[in-house]
């Protein structure tokens, strides 16, 4: 599909001020839209907002449907009679300039464990029947996930392969006896999800009503431990006791010279296609209720992947085979319709990803900070750029603009200067304003970038196990100048979100 020549910004929602350790769906969430409309955006990316993983990436989460309890806005709960206004203080201020998850997730929880006690005491009739709808709506993952969640947390620290009495192998009488023994539990992680849903939904009208629209982001892989491998093992890679035969993840790239082994099982895509796709027209649907526009990360996976042996330490020896390729799209297209999708097409790109994104008219990503230095053939040069692209400055996975000038060789930086007509004094609002001039339909600014930010201040670092998704920034640093120079450049390059000619 083509987009309309717009420009937005990628922030996640964790990253938001706040005094309750992370950002939230709550009012930060709706000051930040009203910052994007002043200064003329018409997209608000977010990461994926499914829950954490290992090292608190959203990119490995417990499930491909549920969202991340954190987002859930405390105060909208409190102003239903669930939380208590002295309840929503925390005993000692949280980092500002970080999330600090181990303390984050455990004073949160504990919030909405209270929530939904008050809510089993408290809550209206209207309010009962839309939990109750929306239980019902959900439940062909919801049942899967919440049970998951509860029997995990009855065996901390053990994977679902580990469960004992037919958990792991799902004996339905071992489930309908968990289901009875954790009911609680169970009500507890779907009414946090019910939660989530209301208030997503809340906020998209309150951007709409601004001229912003939200684009998702969706991981191609789960994780091992997680409700979806578990619920349905007959899709996944796994041996007969559920451990992945083989694991996903890239060859030696830009990123890393032994490639990335990201551990993920992957796709018994035989399996999917003589379901016809459902698992993944479900997945899809259900993202497509929640945001405008999808991105779906490592794309190029869908025509090839690379299998990694779980004997392998690094990701240097895989091998590539083939994905299912336009037949997953063609099944999401007969039930879903035209797809809003953004290809995450970066990487080792062979000439069949080219034409399975060209075919079914998805948009495909460049990033500016890996145009320099090179050939003047260098795709993601500004005068390479397509139409039917999104340009970057940087992703979430590169350093910031400042922090990655600092570490240019000489060859990017003459390159890029003489490119530019800069000196490199200002080289994050250079590179904005390179995003903004390209013939791409969308220009995405990562927010660190219009703030000036350096390398301490990145969302991710590929390889790296901790420290990784933590950044917060604070209001002091948001003010006029940025979304005054952003707007003024949207509006010479024409980037207002109006339809573009045929």
């Amino acid at each position: 599909m083509r987009l309309p020549r717009a420009c937005g910004v990628l922030l996640h929602p964790t990253s938001l001020p706040g005094p309750q350790g992370c950002g939230d769906l709550g009012e930060g969430a709706r000051r930040f839209v009203d910052w994007l409309a002043e200064a003329g955006q018409r997209w608000w990316q977010v990461l994926p907002l499914s829950g954490l993983g290992p090292g608190h990436s959203p990119y490995m989460s417990t499930s491909a449907f549920a969202a991340n309890p954190l987002l859930v806005d405390l105060e909208e709960l409190a102003q239903r009679g669930w939380l208590e206004a002295d309840e929503l203080v925390p005993p000692r201020p949280f980092p500002a300039a970080r999330v600090d998850y181990p303390a984050t997730i455990a004073w949160r929880h504990a919030r909405l464990e209270r929530a939904v006690r008050r809510f089993d005491d408290r809550a209206d009739a209207a309010s009962r029947a839309d939990f109750a709808l929306f239980c019902d709506r959900h439940a062909a993952w919801l049942d899967d996930y919440a049970l998951f969640m509860a029997l995990d947390e009855a065996q901390p620290g053990s994977g679902w392969q580990a469960w004992p009495d037919g958990l792991a192998t799902r004996d339905a009488g071992a489930l309908a006896r968990a289901r009875r023994r954790l009911a609680p539990r169970l009500r507890f992680w779907s009414f946090v999800q019910w939660c989530f849903d209301r208030q997503w939904q809340a906020l998209r009208v309150y951007a709409r009503a601004r001229g912003v629209r939200m684009f998702g982001d969706a991981p191609i892989f789960v994780a091992s431990h997680g409700a979806d491998a578990w619920a349905h093992p007959r899709l996944f890679e796994l041996d007969d006791a559920g451990h992945p035969l083989a694991i996903a993840g890239v060859p030696p790239d830009y990123f890393s010279p032994t490639g990335q082994r990201w551990g993920n099982p992957l796709y018994r895509w035989d399996a999917h296609a003589a379901e016809g796709y459902a698992w993944w027209v479900a997945r899809v649907k259900h993202a497509l209720e929640s945001f405008d526009l999808l991105r779906i990360d490592h794309f190029r996976g869908f025509a090839a992947y690379w299998r990694i042996p779980m004997h392998e330490a690094t990701a240097v020896h895989g091998e590539w085979l083939p994905g299912p390729g336009a037949a997953l799209f063609e099944a999401m297209e007969r039930a879903l319709g035209t797809l809003p999708i953004v290809a995450e097409d970066l990487g080792v790109i062979t000439p069949d990803v080219e034409e399975l994104r060209r075919r079914f008219r998805f948009p495909g990503m460049k990033v500016l900070q890996f145009a320099w230095g090179g050939d003047i053939d260098n795709p993601h040069l500004p005068h390479n750029h397509a139409q039917d692209t999104v340009v970057y400055t940087g992703t979430h996975d590169n350093d910031t603009t400042v922090g990655w000038w600092s570490g240019a060789d000489a060859e990017q930086r003459r390159h890029l200067c003489d490119y530019l007509a800069t000196d490199g004094g200002e080289i994050h609002w250079d590179m904005v304003r390179a995003a903004c001039e390209s013939k791409a339909d969308t220009a995405m600014i990562p927010l660190q970038d219009l703030l000036g930010l350096d390398g301490r201040h990145r969302m991710n670092t590929p390889g790296r196990a901790e420290g990784c998704w933590e950044w917060r920034f604070g209001w002091s640093r948001l003010g006029e100048e940025p979304a005054r120079r952003l707007s003024a450049l949207c509006n010479l390059h024409r980037r207002d979100g109006m339809p573009l000619p045929d």
